[in-house]
């Protein structure tokens, strides 16, 4: 049969990114206790296209992601994953993100009921011809804010509310990423309190006056981010971006960030 997108196109227009958005297909997490978890990825794949070409082969992306997703997944099987894109579709770059849900098993901090957090995590993979592997990080992590100048100019009580930071970083060749786990907890700790899915009263009480007790704007909150994933070993790049869902507000506050830490 004729194949017409592999006709040149006379334009001159070379196409940064194109592929396939929003499939969908299984894979496996490594998880900090050293086994994995099984998780449903939201994927985004693409390659450059160059100005000769008319159209990429939408069918090979399909065919390159099924056997990857059967297997765990981490930085050196997506640099394969993007290394055999380069490959089959003939292109001098290719880039992959995968968007999903990742649970964190949580102990309430009295009572100890233990239950699961779900965290909106991704990796992205950005690989160009002859050029080491770009992995980044993502998690957004929730977590519960008060505000230090309604705790300071009422009689009692200060409003709160919930939090998410969300944060992205990228470590140097050579050194590994840190875990989903452990970049969440890190994160969790620059708020007020943390969030919990399960909660007896007395956990209720304990997060309540933690949150009174640590006080912050989202900008402490950022701040405090910015600071913790500098000491991080290794990271090359990262970025913060912390929100609010205000509770006496119709709006939301917000607070970003972003740096190169090594090159």
């Amino acid at each position: 049969m004729r194949d017409v997108q592999s006709q040149a196109d006379a334009r001159g227009i070379a196409i940064q990114h194109v592929g396939i958005r929003d499939a969908h297909l299984p894979f496996l997490i490594k998880t900090k206790d050293g086994g994995y978890q099984p998780v449903l990825a939201r994927i985004q794949f693409t390659v450059e296209l160059p100005a000769a070409f008319k159209g990429t082969h939408m069918s090979r992306f399909q065919e390159i992601l099924l056997p990857w997703s059967q297997k765990p997944l981490a930085e050196p099987e997506m640099d394969a994953m993007l290394g055999e894109a380069l490959a089959k579709l003939d292109a001098q770059a290719a880039e992959v993100t995968l968007a999903f849900k990742y649970f964190v098993e949580k102990a309430a901090p009295v009572s100890g009921g233990r239950s699961l957090l779900d965290l909106d995590c991704s990796f992205t993979g950005r690989k160009r011809a002859g050029e080491p592997l770009a992995f980044t990080l993502g998690v957004d992590v929730p977590f519960t804010s008060l505000c230090p100048c309604s705790k300071e100019i009422s009689a009692y009580g200060a409003h709160n509310q919930r939090s998410v930071c969300r944060v992205r970083v990228r470590f140097g060749e050579g050194h590994d990423c840190i875990l989903i786990e452990d970049l969440a907890a890190l994160v969790e700790a620059n708020g007020s309190a943390p969030i919990y899915p399960l909660l007896k009263r007395v956990d209720e009480k304990y997060v309540t006056e933690q949150a009174y007790d640590h006080p912050k704007f989202v900008e402490d909150i950022l701040r405090d981010n910015v600071l913790a994933l500098r000491r991080l070993d290794g990271i090359a790049w990262f970025s913060v971006a912390c929100e609010n869902f205000e509770s006496i507000h119709n709006h939301n506050a917000f607070a970003a960030h972003e740096e190169t830490v090594c090159p």
